[in-house]
């Protein structure tokens, strides 16, 4: 009797592992399928098959259906980006002509023998198409980041030289203002894309002497353990406390400059080139007693 009882025991048991081993089979199996269909997915390949439930799990359909649709979000979003590219091709194109042609015909009505008020009013189409340019200009850029048509391709380099060419390209500037554009030497480095991190630069710097009625503009860099940081310090107007979180956003201009002073995007498309490249901008400034914009860029 006994026997018999071990026997009915032991083949409960082998039952049961028996069970065990098929689900566990059958959860490998499950598994195996949503792997695949995973590792389709991240290559950007992944298509819906038949799937047959009495093969596969309620589980695996699911998630097959929910790839099938992440996988038509993302050609709609390729085909969304081509659209926009498109477009911003066609802004920058159709613009540059009538930009360059109200500049040319400005500068040559100038030339003629006009009144001082007619001067005058060359000299406002001139600022307001310069103006217009500029503005297009950034908006364009901006776009082609944000949308990823151009993307930043960061590398190891000194600044010492990047920051040279930005002194030269502004010095001209500075210096019609009475303005010193001063360079502290340095061998800095950091990882960074050079084209971009000058445009953000160059934008920090054109807002510095733009705001700075006399005194001098500062470039300098200095290397920390992660970051190397570069300042752009100017003894301008400063900024107000209430305005400081406000100025890196789009288009935002205080409404103690002159109307005719900026479009409202350079510090906004710095901020987005320098966080691209894995940095930050920070800002001390004090009103009447100038400002200091630093760049951090990984080291």
């Amino acid at each position: 009797m006994n026997s018999w009882i071990w026997i009915v025991v032991l083949l409960c048991v082998l039952v049961t592992l028996l069970v065990i081993y098929v689900n566990f089979r059958k959860t490998k199996k499950t598994m195996d399928t949503i792997e695949k269909m995973l590792d389709t997915a991240i290559e950007g390949i992944y298509s819906e098959t038949h799937f047959d439930e009495s093969r596969l799990s309620a589980l695996e359909t699911k998630f097959a259906n929910y790839l099938s649709s992440s996988a038509i979000s993302a050609q709609n979003v390729r085909v969304e980006k081509d659209k926009i590219k498109t477009l911003i091709a066609d802004i920058s194109h159709q613009t540059k002509t009538p930009i360059a042609n109200l500049l040319l015909y400005s500068e040559l009505i100038a030339e003629q023998d006009l009144s001082e008020d007619m001067r005058s009013n060359i000299r406002i189409i001139q600022q307001q198409t310069e103006k217009l340019r500029f503005l297009i200009d950034s908006l364009v850029k901006l776009s082609r980041l944000e949308n990823g048509i151009l993307t930043l391709s960061p590398r190891q380099q000194a600044v010492g030289p990047m920051l040279e060419e930005i002194q030269r390209q502004y010095l001209s500037k500075a210096q019609k203002k009475g303005l010193q554009l001063q360079l502290i030497a340095t061998e800095a480095r950091a990882t960074v894309d050079r084209k971009w991190t000058a445009e953000a630069l160059g934008n920090l710097i054109e807002n510095a002497i733009k705001y700075t009625p006399c005194g001098s503009v500062t470039l300098k860099a200095m290397e920390y353990e992660l970051f190397t940081r570069i300042d752009v310090t100017d003894t301008g107007i400063g900024i107000e406390e209430s305005e400081q979180p406000k100025i890196f956003a789009r288009f935002y201009r205080s409404e103690t400059v002159c109307e005719d002073e900026g479009v409202g995007i350079g510090l906004y498309l710095a901020r987005e080139i320098i966080s691209g490249e894995g940095g930050y901008i920070k800002l001390i400034s004090q009103k009447g007693k100038g400002s200091t914009f630093s760049v951090f860029l990984p080291r």
